[in-house]
């Protein structure tokens, strides 16, 4: 069943006093940022956006309460990913950092290293296949990891999030490459997909789609944005695999809530929708 309320961010609904996992997709333009906010209360930011997001960010995490993190991922070192966490390591307290081990020569990349170094935050590199302990009540699995040959994107840490029977797939900048390689290693299937690379030409193949058989999936990006993304060649996957198409151009900030069962989504500028889990 699906129930729509014309409603944005302020709407949010609590139907009963089950825990529940928000994961919010920030609309930073051309870029990434995700805050997930776990059934225990506990806050993980995935990703900053570009340096000029900062403030965006820091503003929705100040509007949902968050003036703590408990773990930062930076998935890999691009612009469009960590350039907005100097601003948010100035604004918000941060207990962990997970970061992809991947190092980069840009000011970005150094300005982003200095603030982790002057606010003393403890860092670990990601590895493929570990647990990451957050919430007892979240399974939160790295699937792709920095291995000393890549480059940024195919370092990119890939998470899949799961809550009882809701599981997200969260993929970066990954490519086609390391999609190939997941679908040797993991169970995929989820409900919820982040689409890799702001939906580039070099990630989210059909039979990686296939794989993974999506609900919804989300895309983050920018309007009018110089890459031509999302292509259409992954727009027509998505179709093919039947998959709701959420974007943050569109949409604005997305927010997913689920109680393990279900899933609603409320979005920034459409209505919400609700589904049971398959």
């Amino acid at each position: 069943m699906v129930f729509f309320l014309m409603t944005g961010q302020a709407g949010y609904i609590h139907a009963d006093k089950q825990p529940k996992m928000d994961v919010h997709f920030i609309d930073v333009g051309q870029g990434d940022s995700m805050l997930i906010q776990t059934p225990s209360g506990k806050n993980i930011l995935i990703d900053g956006g570009p340096p000029d997001a900062g403030n965006k960010v820091v503003s929705f995490l100040e509007r949902h309460d968050v003036d703590e993190i408990d773990l930062l991922v930076a998935t890999h070192p691009d612009i469009d990913h960590i350039g907005g966490f100097p601003r948010i390591l100035k604004s918000v307290e941060v207990e962990q950092l997970l970061d992809s081990g991947k190092m980069y020569t840009t000011k970005t990349y150094a300005r982003y290293i200095s603030q982790i170094l002057f606010y003393k935050v403890p860092v670990t590199i990601a590895e493929e296949n570990e647990l990451v302990n957050v919430d007892p009540h979240v399974k939160i699995r790295v699937l792709n990891a920095h291995s000393g040959t890549e480059d940024n994107n195919e370092s990119s840490i890939v998470l899949q999030v799961s809550f009882k029977k809701i599981d997200f797939l969260l993929m970066a900048d990954v490519r086609e490459k390391q999609e190939e390689q997941l679908i040797k290693k993991y169970n995929l299937d989820s409900e919820i997909i982040k689409i890799a690379h702001h939906g580039s030409s070099t990630s989210t193949s059909i039979d990686f789609l296939k794989e993974v058989s999506p609900q919804l999936a989300v895309i983050s990006y920018g309007k009018e944005n110089d890459f031509g993304h999302p292509v259409n060649r992954v727009i027509d996957n998505l179709d093919k695999v039947k998959a709701d198409i959420y974007s943050t151009a569109v949409y604005g900030d997305i927010t997913i809530r689920s109680d393990g069962n279900s899933y609603m989504v409320l979005t920034e500028k459409t209505p919400i929708s609700i589904f049971e889990a398959g």
